[in-house]
C-alpha cells in the first residue's frame, strides 16, 4: 500500500502540471466570477478565494512539495554518509569533534533551525530545500556512524586492509555497501517528514511565494475561510496526510523486507 501511494504520488508531482484541468489557474489567472464555488462535477475540489480550481492548484502543488521533500532527505542522506563514515572509520579526536557538533545540531529543533536559514536565505524553492536539508543530515550521521564502527571490525575489512586497500577503499567498496539497508529505510520513512516540514515552511511564509502552488502555502490562504469554505483547506491538507502515510508505510515495508531481524 505504501508503494502503491508513494508511486502514485511521485507519478502525479513528475505528470501534474500536464494533467490539470485548468492549467491556467495554476499560472495565476483569476476568476472572480467563480470564487469559493463548492466542489462539483465542473470543480470537483471546489474553486478557492480568486475562483481557481482547487484540484488543480493541489495536483500542482505536488510538484514542490513531493520533490522538494524527496530532495531534501538526498541532500542529507548523502551528506549525512560522509560526515559519518569519516567519524567511524577515524575514530579517537576526529570522532569526537565530529560527533559533538553533530550533537549540537541535533540539540536545535530542526524546524526552527530550518526557519531560520530559509529567512537568512530569502524565499525561493533552492532556498527552502537548502535550508532543511542542513538540519536533517545529523540523523543519517549518527546512524552511519554505528554501522561503520560495527563493521569496520569485521574479518572482511581487515582482509581488505591485509591486501592494502586504503580507508578511502574500504569505506567506499567494503563497508558502505553493507549498511545501505537501513540507509534506505531511514530515507523513506524521512520523506514524509520532510514533505511536512516543507508545507510548514510554506505555511507561514518562508517557502515557496505565490503564485506557485504549494500545499503548505495553499493551507495557509484558506486558513481565513473556515468553517465555512472548508473544501480550501481539506484538500492541500489531505495531500499533506497521504504523502506522509504513504511514505511511512513505505518505510515500515521496507525495514521489514530488508532487516529479517527486526521483524522476527
Amino acid at each position: 500500500m505504501g508503494l502503491a501511494i508513494t508511486t502514485l504520488l511521485v507519478f502525479i508531482a513528475v505528470f501534474g502540471p500536464w494533467l490539470v484541468p485548468h492549467p491556467d489557474h495554476v499560472a495565476g489567472t483569476i476568476d472572480t466570477a467563480s470564487r469559493f464555488k463548492p466542489p462539483s462535477v465542473a470543480f470537483p475540489f471546489g474553486t478557492n478565494d480568486v475562483g481557481q480550481d482547487m484540484l488543480s492548484l493541489v495536483v500542482a502543488g505536488a510538484r514542490i512539495s513531493v520533490l522538494a521533500g524527496l530532495s531534501v532527505v538526498a541532500i542529507g542522506a548523502v551528506l549525512g554518509a560522509v560526515v559519518g563514515a569519516v567519524a567511524g572509520y577515524a575514530g579517537g579526536l576526529a570522532d569526537e569533534i565530529i560527533m559533538r557538533f553533530t550533537d549540537l545540531m541535533l540539540t536545535l529543533p530542526s524546524l526552527i533551525l530550518a526557519m531560520a536559514i530559509a529567512a537568512a536565505l530569502g524565499p525561493g524553492i533552492g532556498n527552502m530545500i537548502a535550508a532543511i536539508a542542513v538540519s536533517w543530515w545529523p540523523g543519517f550521521a549518527r546512524l552511519v556512524r554505528g554501522e561503520v564502527i560495527a563493521k569496520k571490525h569485521e574479518a572482511f575489512i581487515d582482509a581488505a586492509r591485509a591486501a592494502g586497500a586504503g580507508p578511502a577503499r574500504i569505506v567506499l567498496r567494503h563497508i558502505l555497501p553493507n549498511i545501505v539497508s537501513p540507509i534506505i529505510v531511514k530515507m523513506s520513512l524521512d520523506v514524509g517528514f520532510a514533505i511536512l516540514t516543507v508545507a510548514s515552511l510554506g505555511f507561514v511564509g518562508i517557502g515557496v511565494t505565490p503564485p506557485t502552488p504549494e500545499w503548505g502555502s495553499l493551507l495557509s490562504v484558506a486558513r481565513g475561510y473556515m468553517p465555512d469554505y472548508w473544501w480550501t483547506s481539506m484538500f492541500p491538507g489531505f495531500a499533506i496526510f497521504l504523502a506522509v502515510f504513504g511514505f511511512n508505510l513505505l518505510g515500515d515495508g521496507l525495514r521489514d523486507v530488508l532487516d529479517p531481524k527486526a521483524r522476527r
